[in-house]
């Protein structure tokens, strides 16, 4: 099939427009008569709206129109939804606020949107913005979720009372009690997830264009599931049906999970453009994108895990706090429930698992799923803990998790998941020969001399992904099926399209999916064309997230391909005048087996099309349709080793190492998914060492709202990455492939922070370990 087929390391064909400034995003659209947009955004936490004066705004130079949330309102759009219903254990429904586009009565955290100002120009916008005079009742704020919770905190939605949206449990209660009253060890920890802001490359932006003479709405927007954006739109925010809908997500720079949700801005730019008669564009600025893209993260759990004299873990009771924020994002209620409690077993066979999660309102921005989304706060808990409880029991981490490994598959874990197929072992092995783990007292000896303090941490981490199949996660609450489609089109000269429902914004599809119809078809790459991000093009489809371009979305390619490839073999089959049975496809062509008959495929594509000679009653033309609901999650996993040297004086940490051996089944482009695997670990490790979100306590100001207060990883933070590979390919899908993208940010910040832990001697440590926090660390270990 030559070198572009499964398994081969092709370069990256969309990465030449990219590199050559040819890239087309949100902000490059323009359209004839085109405005700008800018919003009116709340100073305050938490406050009341008095009044607002847009008058002196309107007339400002260049203004066409300010608009504002009672106008939003009085022409019926709908409220901003969460769309996956989660029950707190009494049976009670998840308590959701009204989010309302544009705020009406009341703003909730610093960035809420208050107003839209559509002018001539950027520049003029944001001059008349300044001029909308807002009177705000100033009320007091709440930014800590435990301290929302407690009496007396300030109330943010009169629907849920203590800011408690839900009190949800999952696992065997008793069970666990049980575990731990008769348990030889108990590891206990308090584990804090630090909150991240997701900062993909290209800020989020929207542009829309209402016709009215087609009556017809078009919405460019960067989004990672343009379907489920024109689905929500037009189901719940009224502001087309979904035939006078087009949402359009062009090539997008960077998402990570933040621009899967529908935001206030491109539901308002919708509404403006059809307010005003003119398209309206919006593009964040880096501040905005801080204080108003949806954060990650933000846990705060107790975790016990009992051991039984052999060392074997009995139980695991974990109870979690989880700040969502000002308002209930799209996803936000399954991350810390079924993306995050249904982990909680690790690689591990344990018999006993209890988990109690409390979601939160507070005066911060919405939190929702930021790559990996609930599985590396899972993985973090689980991995700190079991570290931890090697040291208290005195045994190597690397064999106490040997020793609790699930060997038989498929596995029931206590806690939903069947693990279908997996090697846990082989993982370890590989990376600790990689990284040399017996050889390392030595290393940490000669650390010594030079007045360094050298630790060695691992994490052997599992996830779900590819979520599925679509009958489960109905019934666990979620608003939507999770299956994927594809359409294979063959063209009448032999080129192909290939349209798919989910959508790259970094991940390679342009590259991979065209690898699978070579392999199939034997046709050049550069003959295969990749059509996603636009609801007119591409028949409904669900987008990408959580891993499952590949498990899922080329899962139904391959269904359509297997399609085209019976009636290709059918006409070949008749023109050849031999049995169906005997046609193969090879190097681009159909032959007939054992004979040196055979048809090219632009001839056979021709054919099918021209229609003169088909079989009798045979349809014209080349094109199949699949969809494809997979039957289960995919579970990646794998084994992550750290190395650090710590400078005592002054609390810098160098990872001198760091290898990654993780387990994907086949893989269809070993650079892509290496490349996917390495910024996973780079986000790993900014959010173990450098960076988190922080708000004023008393006045709930972002004081992280720009790269000078947050610290990015950059290049030399970063140590040269050595990835290997282990395969047990996944019996649930018919390649066999199980997701790559969230591996490497799942796994890597409990390897660093075990690593650093171990340098200091002190297990007492937060993310981000920032010099400063390490420095106090051993400081506070040495007295």
């Amino acid at each position: 099939m030559g070198m572009e087929g499964i398994g081969a390391r092709v370069a990256r064909k969309e990465d030449k427009r990219f590199i050559t400034g040819g890239g087309r995003y949100t902000d490059d659209m323009v359209l004839p008569g085109m405005k700008h947009a800018v919003f009116v955004r709340s100073p305050h936490a938490h406050a009341d709206i008095k009044g607002i004066d847009v008058a002196e705004a309107k007339d400002m130079p260049g203004v066409v129109d300010v608009l504002t949330g009672r106008q939003l309102k009085a022409d019926g759009v709908g409220n901003l939804i969460c769309g996956w219903m989660i029950h707190s254990k009494d049976g009670s429904p998840m308590k959701m606020g009204a989010w309302s586009p544009l705020a009406v009565d009341r703003v909730r955290y610093v960035g809420d949107a208050v107003a839209i100002v559509v002018a001539d120009t950027k520049g003029q916008a944001r001059d008349a913005a300044e001029k909308v005079v807002v009177e705000y009742d100033e009320k007091d704020a709440v930014i800590v979720a435990a301290e929302a919770l407690k009496p007396g905190a300030p109330q943010l939605h009169p629907e849920a009372e203590n800011n408690l949206i839900f009190d949800w449990e999952l696992g065997d209660a008793k069970a666990t009690d049980e575990a731990l009253a008769k348990a030889a060890h108990i590891t206990k920890m308090h584990i804090v997830n630090n909150r991240l802001v997701p900062n993909a490359m290209e800020p989020r932006a929207a542009l829309a264009h209402y016709d009215k003479a087609e009556d017809h709405t078009t919405c460019w927007t960067t989004s990672q599931n343009p379907h489920v954006a024109r689905l929500v739109m037009s189901a719940f925010y009224n502001i087309a049906p979904e035939n006078k809908l087009r949402v359009i997500a062009p090539d997008v720079g960077g998402g990570f999970g933040s621009k899967i949700f529908i935001y206030p801005e491109e539901v308002v730019c919708c509404w403006a453009s059809k307010k005003t008669g003119v398209p309206v564009k919006w593009v964040a600025d880096r501040t905005e994108s801080f204080l108003t893209d949806a954060h990650g993260r933000d846990h705060v759990s107790e975790v016990q895990m009992a051991f039984d004299a052999d060392n074997r873990i009995i139980g695991l009771k974990v109870d979690t706090i989880a700040n969502f924020g000002a308002y209930m994002s799209l996803f936000s209620s399954s991350v810390p429930t079924y993306l995050y409690a249904t982990l909680l077993s690790g690689q591990y066979a344990i018999p006993a698992i209890h988990a109690n999660v409390r979601a939160v309102y507070t005066n911060t921005s919405p939190v929702d799923a930021y790559r990996g989304a609930g599985r590396p706060e899972a993985t973090y808990l689980v991995e700190r803990t079991m570290e931890t409880a090697a040291r208290e029991l005195g045994v190597s981490p690397a064999e106490l998790r040997r020793k609790n490994f699930v060997t038989q598959f498929p596995h029931q874990t206590p806690v939903i998941m069947c693990y279908d197929a997996g090697d846990y072992a082989a993982s370890l092995d590989a990376a600790m020969q990689a990284a040399d783990y017996a050889g390392f007292p030595a290393r940490r000896e000669e650390a010594k001399r030079r007045g360094k303090l050298r630790g060695i941490g691992m994490s052997n981490y599992i996830e779900a992904c590819g979520i599925a199949p679509s009958a489960a996660v109905g019934s666990l609450g979620a608003g939507v099926g999770l299956w994927e489609s594809a359409e294979v089109r063959v063209n009448a000269v032999g080129t192909i399209e290939v349209l798919t429902g989910s959508h790259s914004h970094g991940q390679g599809h342009e590259t991979t999916f065209a690898q699978l119809v070579n392999q199939r078809f034997g046709v050049p790459i550069d003959s295969v064309s990749i059509v996603h991000g636009d609801t007119d093009k591409v028949q409904m489809g669900m987008g990408t997230y959580g891993s499952r371009s590949g498990a899922v979305g080329m899962s139904a390619i391959v269904k359509a391909l297997d399609k085209v490839e019976a009636k290709a073999k059918k006409i070949a089959a008749h023109l050849m005048e031999a049995d169906e049975s005997d046609i193969v496809i090879e190097n681009g062509e159909l032959k007939v087996a054992g004979t040196d008959k055979s048809v090219p495929w632009f001839q056979l594509a021709l054919a099918a099309y021209t229609a003169h000679n088909l079989p009798a009653g045979m349809e014209p033309g080349l094109k199949e349709t699949a969809f494809y609901d997979p039957s289960n999650f995919t579970f990646p996993a794998g084994c992550y080793i750290c190395e650090v040297e710590v400078d005592p004086d002054t609390g810098v940490t160098e990872i001198i190492q760091f290898v990654a051996a993780d387990d994907f089944g086949n893989i269809i482009n070993p650079m892509i998914v290496e490349g996917q695997v390495h910024g996973g670990i780079a986000q790993g490790i900014g959010q173990s060492m450098l960076e988190g979100a922080h708000y004023d306590a008393g006045s709930g100001q972002l004081i992280t709202a720009s790269y000078m207060d947050y610290c990015m990883p950059r290049a030399d933070d970063l140590p040269s990455f050595q990835v290997s590979h282990q395969n047990t390919p996944c019996p649930g899908n018919p390649l066999g492939i199980k997701g790559c993208g969230e591996a490497g940010a799942i796994g890597s910040p409990p390897a660093v922070i075990n690593a650093i832990t171990d340098a200091i001697g002190n297990n007492d440590l937060l993310m981000p370990a920032t010099p400063e926090r390490v420095w106090a660390a051993i400081h506070v270990a040495k007295h």
